[in-house]
């Protein structure tokens, strides 16, 4: 199952990396039996769960509200 590739992904995420990431899950999974699937779709679930449920670093968040304000101002000298 994982001796395909991950396809490399371009930093401005185009809809080319779109279709090489549905591509590259195509071929991964097409030769994986149901059971094989379910354990693939398991094991990312309790990844993205545990990402989910971790504490946000206060630091990130005022980053970004940082940088959300500076695109405000932007716009609004802009208008």
């Amino acid at each position: 199952m994982n001796d395909i590739p991950k396809p490399k992904i371009s930093p401005a995420f185009t809809i080319e990396d779109i279709h090489k990431i549905r591509e590259w899950n195509h071929e991964r999974r097409k030769r994986m039996t149901p059971q094989a699937f379910r354990e693939d779709c398991r094991r990312k679930a309790e990844r993205f769960l545990a990402l989910v449920a971790s504490p946000i670093d206060p630091s990130i968040v005022a980053e970004v509200n940082r940088r959300l304000e500076s695109v405000r101002k932007k716009r609004k000298k802009a208008s």
